[in-house]
């Protein structure tokens, strides 16, 4: 985990959407966070250690007029739309966190990348195992602004992609400019003023905030930090500023987590 000092910033400075602002200058205490988002290899340990099982593995979605294929454990996938199928989600019977995209897909060999599929009761529930918790908005967005009065760049001065998301035209041409056309390991790019990997683009991070979307199935709670599915073109929430409202029992390909601990003392002064 990576010490964050305690400081002020101001929130939501960034108003590329309605819902990012207005900003407003909130001081957060000192915590530690992890430095990267919690990995294949080390929620694998959690499960084996405890015989959990995800939502996706357990329980088909409550939704009303659900058609029969979502009446069976599985969880959302994204799909690259055709004239056979325009969709740009799917509902993926067998899809959770050991195959992201279906039954089709494996994570053996890649330890190392985020955990995805993850519904937010999945997340808790592994934070409880480690003793940690889930951030707070503030204290994400706090962390992935690296200290830095200036908001990160996603590309270098040469104009390389310094994060995972998505190059070229969301959703039908990914020019994979960055070297991945999908979830990547962790670590893979340059950390930001405090240390921290990832903390824009290659998946959504879990918080604990809690949101309002008028059209969702049930309670939702913000993820921040955008995924390798945000492009220029589309959603550009690849930035710390950047808030979606996510049901709180639905995982994606695209959404993982990180904790922080409260509990443990911060380094002496």
């Amino acid at each position: 985990m990576v010490w964050v000092p305690g400081g002020s910033f101001v929130m939501g400075d960034d108003p590329h959407y309605p819902e990012e602002g207005p900003p407003q200058t909130v001081t957060v205490k000192g915590f530690w966070i992890d430095a990267h988002e919690v990995t294949n290899a080390e929620f694998a340990a959690f499960v084996k250690a405890t015989g959990y099982k995800t939502i996706a593995e357990r329980n088909p979605p409550k939704l009303p007029d659900a058609p029969p294929d979502m009446l069976v454990p599985g969880s959302a996938v994204f799909n690259v739309p055709s004239d056979a199928d325009p969709r740009w989600w799917r509902w993926v019977p067998g899809a959770h966190w050991r195959h992201p995209s279906g039954l089709q897909e494996s994570i053996v060999g890649r330890d190392h990348e985020p955990v995805v599929q993850i519904a937010y009761q999945d997340a808790e529930a592994y934070a409880k195992w480690v003793g940690k918790e889930l951030p707070s908005e503030v204290q994400w967005e706090y962390a992935a602004r690296g200290g830095a009065t200036a908001l990160p760049e996603p590309i270098d001065a040469q104009g390389r992609p310094q994060a995972n998301y998505y190059q070229g035209v969301f959703p039908v041409k990914n020019l994979n400019s960055d070297g991945y056309i999908g979830r990547a390991p962790v670590g893979c790019f340059q950390p930001n003023g405090f240390g921290l990997y990832d903390m824009i683009g290659n998946v959504w991070e879990w918080t604990s905030a809690s949101g309002l979307r008028p059209d969702a199935s049930e309670p939702v709670k913000v993820i921040k930090g955008g995924s390798y599915l945000c492009a220029a073109n589309y959603c550009a929430r690849y930035r710390p500023a950047a808030r979606q409202f996510q049901e709180r029992g639905l995982g994606t390909d695209h959404i993982g987590f990180r904790l922080i601990d409260t509990k443990k003392v911060g380094p002496a002064s």
